[in-house]
C-alpha cells in the first residue's frame, strides 16, 4: 500500500518578518491535535557555515545550495521515523525564498543580472509549486522594530519583501500573505490546521 504524502506548509518572507515564529506557532497547534509534525530550517546560518556569502552577498552558488539544500531536508523531514508517520512538514524558507534574496543582492550591489542563470535558479524554485499544500509569505512592516541582535541593511531587507511578492505574483503561485497584525497570523495558523482534517482532540 502505497503511504501518502504528508502536507506540506511552507513559508517565506524577508528577514526579521517573523517567519520561524510563525512556523512554531503552526507546530505547536498541529502538536496539540495529536499530528506528527517535522520542522525544516536554519538554511542560511548552515549555508554561512559551509563558507557561502549570504544576504546582500548572496552568489547564483549560494542560491543553488539554498534551494536545493531546502528541497532535501524536506524529503527528509518527510521520511523522518516517528512513532507514527509524520503527517504534515513545515519548511521554513520554500524555495522562492533563496531567489528573492539572490534577486534583492543583486540589486543592492547594482549587479547586473546573468539572465540565463536567473532563469536556471527560477525553474528550479519552480519544481516544487505543487509540493506545497499551503505558502504563506510574511509582509514587511517597517514601523515595527527589528527584533534581531544583526544589524540588519534597511534597504536590502526591503528589497527581498519586494523580490519576494513579486516573484510569487509573476509566477502566479498560490500563496497567502501574512502581515504582523494578530488577525492575519491567527488566519495563517487556521489556515493550516484545515488542512488535516482528521485531527485529534486534545
Amino acid at each position: 500500500m502505497t503511504t501518502p504524502q504528508p502536507i506540506r506548509i511552507g513559508v517565506m518572507g524577508t528577514h526579521s518578518t517573523g517567519k520561524t515564529t510563525l512556523l512554531k506557532r503552526i507546530e505547536m497547534e498541529l502538536r496539540a491535535h495529536g499530528i506528527p509534525v517535522a520542522r525544516t530550517g536554519r538554511l542560511g546560518k548552515r549555508a554561512a557555515l559551509t563558507g557561502l556569502p549570504k544576504m546582500q552577498h548572496h552568489t547564483a552558488a549560494s542560491t543553488e545550495w539554498v534551494i536545493t539544500q531546502g528541497i532535501a531536508d524536506e524529503i527528509a523531514a518527510a521520511a523522518r521515523p516517528a512513532p507514527e508517520p509524520i503527517q504534515v512538514v513545515l519548511a521554513d524558507r520554500a524555495a522562492w525564498d533563496a531567489l528573492a534574496y539572490f534577486h534583492a543582492a543583486q540589486q543592492w550591489r547594482q549587479k547586473t543580472h546573468d539572465l540565463l542563470e536567473c532563469e536556471r535558479l527560477r525553474l528550479l524554485a519552480s519544481t516544487q509549486a505543487q509540493k506545497y499544500n499551503l505558502l504563506l509569505a510574511t509582509v514587511l512592516d517597517e514601523a515595527l522594530p527589528v527584533e534581531s541582535k544583526h544589524d540588519y541593511d534597511a534597504r536590502y531587507r526591503a528589497l527581498v519583501d519586494h523580490h519576494t511578492h513579486a516573484l510569487l505574483a509573476e509566477d502566479k503561485i498560490p500563496h497567502q500573505r501574512v502581515t504582523s497584525d494578530p488577525g492575519s497570523q491567527a488566519n495563517a495558523v487556521e489556515l493550516a490546521l484545515q488542512l488535516c482534517p482528521n485531527q485529534a482532540t486534545p
